[in-house]
């Protein structure tokens, strides 16, 4: 009796996770940032050899919740910190902190919208001379019209 044994290289195990370029290809990184997250704390991938990692579902969740953190405009520092933390006070207290600079970059971002608005809506030649420009700006040098 001959028993034959085959090795199928294309299936891969539900449990063998990704590997480094296949994770930094998903979320259009390079490896060297998942390494640096790691070297950080911020990841921490199984390790098949001494220098093979692999990235299973909760590092996937990890990466999108980085990502996503960085856009919100959280430094590493402070990601690091709220998955360290088992302390929802702390956590909140790091929220709260990037909330309203947060906020406070949306309010700029606004003010600036409208005088881009504002400037569009004139027609003067020196838009400095504009009187519907220059009340939209009264508020931002805080003493009215140059000429009262």
């Amino acid at each position: 009796m001959t028993t034959m044994l085959g090795l199928n290289v294309d299936m891969k195990s539900s449990n063998a996770g990704m590997g480094i370029g296949e994770i930094a290809q998903r979320f259009g990184l390079a490896t060297h940032v998942l390494r640096h997250w790691e070297s950080m704390g911020l990841l921490t991938p199984e390790r098949v050899t001494a220098s093979r990692r692999r990235y299973g579902p909760t590092d996937l969740y990890r990466v999108a919740v980085i990502l996503r953190a960085k856009q919100a405009g959280f430094s590493l520092e402070d990601i690091g910190k709220m998955f360290a933390t088992g302390d929802p006070a702390t956590r909140t207290a790091i929220l709260r902190h990037r909330r309203a600079e947060l906020a406070t970059r949306i309010a700029t971002a606004q003010a600036s919208l409208k005088l881009i608005d504002d400037a569009l809506g004139c027609n003067h030649e020196d838009i400095t001379r504009c009187s519907h420009f220059q009340a939209a700006i009264d508020a931002r040098i805080g003493s009215g019209h140059p000429d009262t």
